[in-house]
């Protein structure tokens, strides 16, 4: 499966989107473009990388409307409106709703390609933050019930001899407790240890 970001493109004006097409493939981007907000979403699929370049005034489904239902959807593409000179307040409005930016046309050809080069870091970003999360993830739920306990309560500054005594066992069970789960969480220090714990609680 390719994995290189597409840059969709959806606009109810051919002659723009053959024009978007043609610009944003000659930097090497790979685009695909589509007529209508509906047709858009009966095609795509969420978690493909990439980023929509959407035209907020359409017949059918509006730029914001698919925008509106993305985010109730918790589908997370980072998304660009273009705008004709009287639709500034909607694109303000959909930029309040998350889009990443917004472009008047006619717009500039480079300004263009800048904010698609940011919103697609954008998406590399969070896809990398959502990956490290799940493995997270994955390692906490190897730790059992008690090993739980005494990460808490080390990424809390506790010392083993205060945690041998809040929980009632030796100070050297304390000490194999912390050991597994450095060795489960695959964290090579505390410090380690607690950016997860906080990266965990972010989710």
């Amino acid at each position: 499966m390719n994995n290189q970001p597409t840059v969709f493109v959806v606009d109810d004006d051919q002659a723009m989107r053959n024009s978007l097409k043609w610009l944003i493939e000659s930097v090497g981007m790979r685009v695909e473009t589509y007529g209508s907000a509906d047709e858009f979403v009966s095609n795509y699929y969420p978690g493909r990388a990439g980023c929509l370049l959407l035209d907020v005034r359409m017949p059918g489904m509006s730029g914001l409307e698919l925008q509106e239902q993305f985010n109730h959807r918790q589908i997370r593409i980072p998304i660009i409106i273009i705008t004709g000179h009287g639709d500034v307040p909607m694109a303000v409005r959909s930029m309040k709703a998350g889009a990443v930016d917004f472009i008047e046309k006619p717009f500039n050809d480079e300004l263009l390609l800048e904010s698609i080069r940011n919103a697609l870091a954008q998406d590399t970003e969070h896809r990398s933050y959502q990956a490290e999360q799940a493995e997270i993830t994955a390692r906490l739920g190897q730790l059992t019930p008690r090993e739980h306990e005494v990460m808490e309560m080390v990424t809390d500054g506790k010392a083993n001899k205060e945690i041998a005594q809040a929980l009632g066992v030796s100070a050297k069970t304390v000490e194999a407790h912390r050991a597994r789960v450095m060795e489960k969480m695959e964290a090579d220090s505390l410090a380690d240890l607690v950016k997860m714990v906080m990266a965990a609680s972010r989710r």
